[in-house]
């Protein structure tokens, strides 16, 4: 094949043509599967494996011969990729997925899907901007753009690579840094979630530890070959009301359970109020059954939780709810109930897929949090931002907000996490996370309780939290 200067192409057809018949004549030889790129490779595929959930509809464009597509274990896969040769062998290697000779510029696919992957592969885009575009008719709102791309620190070395036949020669590339891709994404209509570094040493057995610690560390992550970053379509609001179910767990929260019939707004197409009472020693349950005999203008239910802690509590209520939109409301009100609109807008505007309540923006009454709780929630919100990968200020405010089908979806993975924690919050936040859920903070006045007293002990449950981010960081972080 002639080798062509970058100038004398002038248009997508040649610039294509010339890249196709590159990886043709590279497929039909022998791909190359040094120490260094199999190791890249398994690292990725490990990565992709944490961001995609079994059993999606996944896409993946530029597949090559389809290992990382199949290694995302997909109910349904796509492989796009516009070498006719290496289209070929990927059907062989995996004759379960799909695999389709097609160029990213020109798509003509009419199909959505869950997940779509660009796997170093916007580097070698004749124009970034308007392949990203062609993604959107692939979308629907809860669609996730996983892509990521070498560093360019390591421009150098990749070539020197090449050279020595360690990598696979590339044509010129773009090298694109992060923030001109993120610039591109949104400019092609979707916004980043996530982003995370990747892949500090690429090399088996020695470089798990540096890939899946060190990489994670300040000034290491500087270090990496590959930027990794999620995407969503931007937002877009509800086109119809939903129906809106407030789940309210209720331990000796007698003296709460009237204020919420006359503090709680309507919201949505109707507001379903979900009791769960859990073993409590005043006459929880009995004032609750009074105050919905009280109120038939309400649409109401009143459940005893069997189990233990405010997370059985939660999940239980979560599974008799109606609703399309659920809410979690502290029965100590101290989440006041007029501010669950705010959350209910962010959620249905688009702006967020998972609501979070922050405590510690607004000056608090005197008596809401004590001092020692105050540190804590702020040690735990910067240990979670950087766990997460998404910013988030408070972890344990009682309210959040979601739709049913991403709850769905995070009920449906638990196992990954396990059931470890009584309090809820954090099998929610773990699962959102996991599910590339776009987290939104949303800033509230916490009040001081009327009635009753907490049922947090600060030091037991202090230290089972400090656990809980140590299990999470092993599941999250390094991986």
């Amino acid at each position: 094949m002639p080798n062509q200067a970058p100038a004398q192409i002038s248009n997508l057809h040649d610039y294509n043509a010339q890249r196709r018949a590159h990886w043709d004549t590279v497929a039909t030889g022998k791909i190359s599967q040094s120490i260094f790129s199999r190791a890249y490779q398994a690292r990725l595929t490990e990565v992709y494996s944490l961001l995609v959930s079994p059993g999606q509809r996944v896409l993946e464009i530029g597949c090559g011969l389809g290992d990382l597509l199949a290694a995302t274990r997909p109910a349904y896969g796509v492989g796009i990729d516009f070498s006719p040769e290496i289209i070929r062998q990927a059907r062989q290697r995996h004759p379960q997925l799909n695999f389709v000779e097609a160029e990213i510029h020109t798509l003509k696919i009419k199909e959505t899907f869950d997940v779509i992957i660009l796997s170093d592969l916007v580097n070698d885009l004749w124009d970034v901007q308007t392949a990203l575009e062609s993604l959107r008719p692939l979308c629907i709102s809860s669609t996730r753009i996983i892509l990521n791309l070498h560093s360019r620190l390591h421009q150098p070395a990749l070539g020197l690579a090449a050279n020595l036949g360690l990598a696979n020669r590339t044509l010129p590339q773009n090298w694109l840094t992060p923030e001109d891709l993120e610039n591109l994404l949104y400019l092609a209509g979707f916004e980043i979630i996530r982003r995370q570094k990747e892949v500090l040493l690429p090399l088996p057995l020695v470089g798990g530890f540096f890939n899946k610690f060190l990489a994670k560390l300040p000034l290491f992550d500087s270090l990496t070959w590959s930027n990794v970053l999620v995407a969503r379509p931007q937002a877009e609001p509800a086109q119809d009301k939903p129906v809106v179910s407030v789940i309210i767990p209720a331990r000796n929260e007698a003296g709460n359970v009237e204020a919420v019939f006359s503090r709680l707004p309507r919201m949505g197409a109707e507001t379903e109020i979900v009791f769960v009472e859990g073993h409590s020693k005043d006459d929880t349950y009995e004032t609750i059954q009074k105050a919905i005999a009280a109120h038939p203008e309400w649409r109401c239910q009143l459940h005893k939780q069997s189990g233990k802690g405010k997370a059985d509590a939660v999940r239980l209520g979560y599974a008799k709810t109606s609703g399309d939109v659920l809410m979690i409301l502290d029965a100590d009100l101290t989440v006041r109930p007029e501010e669950l609109p705010r959350f209910y807008e962010a959620l249905v505007s688009g702006k967020g897929e998972f609501i979070n309540g922050v405590r510690l923006v607004y000056p608090m009454q005197e008596q809401a949090m004590r001092f020692l709780n105050l540190l804590g929630n702020k040690f735990f919100s910067l240990a979670f931002s950087w766990l997460l990968g998404q910013p988030l200020k408070d972890t344990l405010c009682g309210t959040k907000v979601l739709y049913r089908k991403d709850y769905e979806r995070i009920a449906a993975n638990r196992t990954y996490f396990g059931d470890f924690d009584p309090f809820g919050d954090y099998d929610l936040i773990f699962g959102a996370a996991k599910q590339n859920l776009k987290i939104v903070d949303l800033p509230i006045r916490y009040q001081e309780r009327t009635y009753g007293s907490t049922n947090i002990d600060r030091w037991r449950h202090g230290m089972l939290l400090i656990r809980m981010v140590a299990f999470a960081a092993f599941r999250l972080k390094f991986i």
